[in-house]
């Protein structure tokens, strides 16, 4: 059974459905509550609208991506990430193949894993949603993957800057401490907030030199992709929204406007987008699922994250406190 409920009539199914998809766009609704929304709608009453799931995820969530790339300056991004070019990379790939190492000895699903490690290592959700169409990932690997980080994010949210003053960090540790060892970019700035203004501007500065690290892996993931099953002649897509994405960046940074409509410039009224179409995203990648998918993957996704999540915060910790 992959729901609980199945004798609701489908005309009640779908307005139920379209409510809360309006709702998604219409309020300031958080990532992990789109993503529990969705979860809760499939396991209750099913996704009405099941067959068009999948192609309406791919194309919003490359769309969102976009999108996002309107609210990165490069120039501030390359000096950000110029004096820490090694920490930030040196990070990075010991995420990467702790995620590796990690999700073989529990034999998670490889997906699964790769989803995780990426979102760990670089920005969260938005790291997953560029990697996901590379490697084919489905709504249940997604939504795993998604869930996981977020859950993580929100407890970071909490402890962080409570550890923070436990810790002794001064602004500038504690500002580069939540950009390396904080997922998503909006955790980052809700936990770098409650600490100090320069902690929040020394994170954000970090946080955005290493989402330009998206770049590179995107092109990386689709170039092994493409190796890998050359010989099975199974046809990888090119990531053409990662160019666009570096496109929006560019535009950004080089060809500024300053009039605004509605009190935002284009350029933030197209970021603004992208993050609502993240959320309305994510709400559809939860209601894709089902009770028999979730069963199927179990707790060890969770606990890939966390061992992950303790690697990189301890050791970033480690660095800081001496080096900083």
């Amino acid at each position: 059974m992959d729901n609980i409920f199945i004798h609701i009539p489908e005309r009640v199914r779908q307005i139920i459905f379209v409510l809360i998809l309006i709702s998604c766009i219409v309020f300031s609704i958080e990532p992990p509550i789109a993503l529990l929304s969705g979860i809760i709608i499939a396991l209750l009453i099913g996704n009405p609208f099941i067959k068009y799931n999948k192609k309406a995820t791919t194309i919003l969530l490359q769309v969102s991506i976009v999108c996002l790339g309107f609210n990165v300056n490069l120039q501030h991004a390359l000096e950000a990430g110029a004096s820490g070019f090694v920490f930030t990379i040196s990070t990075i790939a010991v995420t990467l193949a702790c995620g590796y190492f990690i999700g073989k000895k529990l034999k998670i699903d490889n997906t699964i894993s790769f989803l995780i490690s990426n979102g760990t290592a670089i920005c969260g959700g938005s790291a997953i949603a560029a990697v996901a169409p590379l490697v084919r990932a489905n709504e249940q690997q997604m939504s795993v993957a998604l869930g996981t980080i977020f859950i993580l994010n929100s407890v970071a949210l909490f402890i962080f800057p409570t550890l923070g003053h436990w810790l002794g960090f001064n602004d500038v540790q504690f500002g580069t401490w939540c950009a390396i060892a904080i997922h998503d970019t909006s955790s980052v700035v809700g936990a770098a907030k409650q600490y100090s203004a320069n902690a929040l501007q020394i994170a954000t500065t970090i946080k955005l030199e290493r989402a330009l690290w998206i770049i590179p892996i995107s092109l990386a993931t689709a170039y092994f992709q493409k190796k890998k099953h050359i010989e099975s002649n199974l046809k990888i897509k090119i990531p053409y929204f990662i160019f666009l994405f570096i496109l929006a960046i560019i535009i950004n940074t080089y060809f500024p406007i300053t009039y605004q409509l509605s009190g935002h410039t284009p350029y933030e009224l197209l970021y603004m987008f992208g993050k609502k179409g993240l959320v309305v995203t994510l709400f559809l990648i939860g209601s894709g699922l089902s009770i028999k998918n979730i069963k199927s993957v179990g707790f060890k996704p969770i606990l890939q994250g966390v061992l992950l999540w303790l690697i990189i915060g301890v050791s970033s910790l480690l660095v800081i406190k001496n080096f900083l």
